[in-house]
């Protein structure tokens, strides 16, 4: 997927559409690292699909029987194409790029791939990853039917645009169950970041949850690097540092983010910094209640104390009292194996739907404005 993105005066969106439309039309085998892929999901792909894949991990290997999936960058259609035949007839599939190219040689083999599995789950919609409000589609219908040729004209397309977000989004509030991205995430420029993972936030469903390969730094990339555009498209100038990565997720309000895979050996190195491919997963708090300390937990180990998402203490076999909130989050993925799990049995966990509310870990307090301009957390 191409991002609209600019650095330091480079017109770097241009060298990343421009790149990965030529990437449509013939295999670039140079642009991202290769990948493993279930071979079982790749025999109804068409091998045109599967020749110009980009991407640097596997998140579709996270999806479940049943969801709905959305894959921000989908390119080609592979990743959705893969998830679809994992979620099932009951599941459901979008893909996101703002690419034509890339759009409609996923929508070329839309019905074909179909037909094969024996039901259509998938569609594809345009528009950018950081803006998943806006259709881009039905802008440029707008557009199409009033040309800007003034400054009048162009705010009154702006005025347009605001209104379909707000009345027709691309993509609705809480509608997702997973979201899913192949190494397009360092494709989008530093001052959209803060945006970008608001909407991954926004679109999904409480207790929803964001799988995301992508490619990592082993170190901040240094300005002239960013000033390559040809490295940028390639996926190596807007790098995130690896812990920040983590980080920006933190901030943005997910909890239980945690790496998934990493690779050992880098992709590749440019001077000291190592660029290696790596999938992380991060929750959306659910929609619970809240209440006094009603439940407990033992921590199994193997630390000694680790320190929760929402700054609680855990000591190896030491007996915790937790909030109903609290307990109903860590009853949940990624927390349930590493802890016994002591319910009040006289309290209903998370009754009192009239009170529910997201679980507010404040997470951004210590995370910093983490993908703010300025800031090198991103």
């Amino acid at each position: 997927m191409s991002s609209e993105s600019c650095c330091g005066g480079l017109n770097v969106e241009a060298a990343v559409r421009e790149r990965y439309s030529a990437a449509a039309n013939q295999s670039e085998a140079a642009l991202c690292c290769p990948v493993s892929y279930d071979r079982q999901f790749l025999e109804i792909i068409p091998p045109e699909i599967l020749e110009r894949d980009y991407g640097c991990g596997d998140p579709s290997k996270h999806v479940r029987a049943g969801e709905t999936v959305l894959d921000l960058g989908s390119g080609g259609g592979k990743i959705c194409y893969i998830a679809a035949q994992v979620v099932g007839a009951s599941g459901r599939v979008i893909g996101v790029d703002c690419n034509d190219e890339m759009l409609n040689l996923a929508r070329e083999y839309q019905i074909v791939v179909g037909d094969r599995l024996g039901f259509h789950n998938v569609e594809f919609r345009k528009g950018k990853i950081q803006d998943l409000k806006l259709n881009l589609e039905r802008f440029e219908r707008f557009l199409a039917e009033n040309p800007v040729r003034s400054s009048s004209d162009w705010l009154r397309a702006e005025e347009h645009a605001s209104s379909l977000r707000a009345s027709a989004p691309l993509i609705a509030d809480s509608s997702v169950d997973v979201v899913v991205s192949n190494c397009v995430l360092n494709l989008v420029r530093s001052e959209d970041r803060r945006q970008l993972f608001s909407e991954i936030f926004r679109v999904l469903k409480p207790g929803g949850r964001a799988v995301i390969s992508d490619i990592v730094s082993s170190d901040d990339v240094p300005a002239e690097l960013q000033a390559d555009v040809n490295l940028w498209s390639g996926c190596i100038s807007g790098a995130f540092r690896e812990d920040r990565f983590l980080a920006a997720f933190e901030s943005a309000g997910f909890h239980g983010v945690e790496i998934l895979e990493r690779q050992i050996e880098p992709w590749t190195t440019v001077g000291p910094l190592e660029f290696r491919s790596l999938t992380l997963r991060a929750f959306k708090p659910q929609l619970t209640t809240t209440s006094d300390f009603r439940h407990a937990v033992v921590y199994r180990g193997p630390w000694k104390s680790v320190t929760t998402d929402f700054r609680q203490d855990f000591v190896r076999g030491e007996r915790v009292d937790v909030r109903d909130a609290e307990f109903a989050m860590l009853a949940q993925p990624p927390y349930r194996e590493q802890l016994v799990l002591l319910p009040n049995a006289n309290v209903e966990i998370g009754a009192a739907p009239s009170g529910s509310m997201f679980v507010s870990l404040d997470l951004a307090a210590d995370a910093g404005e983490c993908c703010s301009p300025g800031s090198k957390c991103c």
